[in-house]
């Protein structure tokens, strides 16, 4: 397992454990109570250390190399899943992938970001930074989904839209602000979930949702703590004072009613307990997707529009 900086006493206490287990591989030796004892002490040291974690060490968490990705959770929660490709204007983009699957017995659209899990995949998926073609997509995809009466379903985890040159020619900004209209415009339930990174318009792009729900560490912001480091101290460095002072976490973002709900992580992050968490996930969307499908579709598209409307509101006062 990768442990980020402020994990060091745990790394060296599950270190200790992984010695004694080949110790008593080894030699035949009885080790398991010193094991149980050492276990003991990782968990409590993982609860303290998670019940205290700073913006930046939330940041760090988000990203963490082992954290579940989109395609984790559609293999788990997603059955029979039909990919579907092409803005159908200028070609495929892997950031995003959508597609019709099944969702617990119901026919459901999927979509969200892919960053990759290794070299090779991270380069094909672009690490979850869409372009227009990819935000077109997501569009076509929830036109589809309206058109045919199916909930869309939208898990989000990207640091922002690509800021290439390319993307830029091809109208990353009206890409962007087209796909925050449709989600605004269809009649369909729409659920978002921030299972990772939430950076910027290329992650509200997809969550302009009824219902916006984050896992516990991850996080949402209009950019990232490095790019506002950027801009207001000409420095990356500052990155950790930036996230500081960002509200870029979920316990913040739900106490301003940014977003719905907060879902648990296991002790010590998604990356520890994988299954747990995207299960985590699968009970969210499906307790709230129960209550949204009994809505009329009119009311569906209203009460999301008075929900942005409302933020703006709130942000003048």
């Amino acid at each position: 397992m990768n442990f980020l900086d402020f994990e060091k006493p745990v790394a060296e206490l599950e270190g200790k454990i992984e010695d004694l287990r080949h110790m008593g591989d080894g030699e035949g030796l009885n080790i398991a109570e010193e094991v149980a004892r050492l276990q003991n002490k990782v968990e409590k040291r993982l609860r303290e250390t998670y019940a205290r974690l700073t913006p930046w060490q939330k940041t760090q968490v988000a990203r963490h190399p082992e954290r579940p990705h989109f395609v984790d959770y559609l293999r788990a929660l997603i059955e029979d899943f039909q990919p579907l490709a092409g803005d159908r204007q200028f070609g495929e983009d892997e950031a995003i992938i959508g597609g019709i699957g099944r969702f617990r017995g119901r026919s459901v659209m999927v979509m969200g970001q892919e960053k990759g899990h290794d070299g090779e995949t991270r380069m094909r998926h672009n690490f979850g930074m869409a372009r227009p073609e990819g935000y077109r997509k997501a569009r076509r995809l929830m036109q589809m989904a309206d058109r045919f009466g199916l909930p869309v379903l939208t898990l989000v985890d990207t640091a922002g839209a690509f800021p290439g040159l390319d993307a830029e020619e091809r109208g990353q900004a009206e890409a962007i602000a087209r796909s925050v209209e449709t989600c605004l415009d269809i009649r369909v339930p729409l659920i978002s979930v921030v299972i990772g990174e939430g950076g910027s318009g290329g992650a509200i792009a997809l969550a302009a949702a009824n219902t916006i729900l984050m896992l516990e560490h991850s996080i949402y912001s209009v950019i990232s703590p490095e790019g506002c480091a950027g801009i207001l101290w000409r420095s990356g460095d500052q990155a950790q004072v930036a996230a500081e002072s960002m509200r870029l976490t979920a316990q913040d973002l739900h106490r301003m009613g940014l977003v719905d709900e907060i879902i648990p992580e296991p002790l010590g992050g998604a990356h520890r307990m994988p299954r747990s968490a995207i299960e985590a996930v699968g009970e969210a969307i499906e307790r709230h997707l129960t209550g949204l499908i009994t809505l009329e579709p009119g009311v569906l598209r209203q009460k999301r529009r008075d929900k942005f409307i409302q933020m703006g509101r709130q942000g003048l006062d």
